[in-house]
């Protein structure tokens, strides 16, 4: 009886120091487990780069602008590589750049137009004249519209009519505007005017 006593009085107080110990065990590991996970929690976090955080910023480019490049470049390719001659169609037919329209010009004028495309121009379709040959065929015109206008107007490209209507300042490139309002009622411009459309022969109507 005694020996089975002290067999089991022996034996709780190793029970209760396994408990302990591990007990003791398992509050290390939770506090480890809450310090570690404090010190990730308040770690810097990592920052994108300046070429990352540079190109989230900027916006991409627009529709409009895209567009705009396209007909800068088509512009470039198509200008004529003539020296002198500027890209806005701004020379007179005697070299000098188009002045300002003076004040006494009218506001509003009707005209008739005769027109000669050539490679390069607006709308010319495949295999059109060369620009010598539209200039050639427009100071012919000009002989012809001298006495007939309409009759002139008939032999010239489409677009061409001996009365194009009435033509608002602020429409035209400055040389054609310049050449057409400041000409008299009735009068005849006597030289081919160069526009993106092709030479024009003008005449103001009223």
């Amino acid at each position: 009886m005694s020996r089975l006593a002290d067999s089991c009085y022996g034996a709780a107080p190793m029970q209760r120091s396994a408990t302990i110990g591990l007990g003791i065990i398992l509050l290390v590991l939770v506090a480890a487990a809450i310090y570690f996970g404090r010190s990730s929690g308040n770690a810097p976090k990592p920052t994108p780069s300046t070429k990352t955080a540079a190109s989230a910023s900027a916006p991409p480019p627009s529709a409009t602008a895209q567009n705009a490049a396209l007909e800068t470049a088509v512009e470039a390719a198509l200008a004529p590589d003539v020296p002198g001659e500027e890209r806005g169609f701004d020379i007179l037919p005697d070299g000098r750049k188009a002045p300002e329209l003076p004040e006494s010009a009218p506001s509003l004028v009707r005209f008739g137009v005769i027109q000669f495309a050539y490679q390069g121009s607006q709308f010319a379709a495949p295999g059109t004249r060369s620009k010598d040959d539209a200039k050639k065929r427009a100071l012919k015109a000009i002989e012809e519209a001298k006495t007939d206008f309409a009759a002139a107007a008939a032999k010239g490209d489409r677009g061409s009519t001996a009365d194009a209507g009435r033509m608002p300042r602020g429409i035209l490139e400055p040389a054609p505007e310049y050449v057409l309002f400041t000409l008299a009622k009735g009068q005849l411009y006597d030289q081919p005017v160069d526009t993106p459309r092709g030479y024009w022969v003008l005449r103001r109507i009223d």
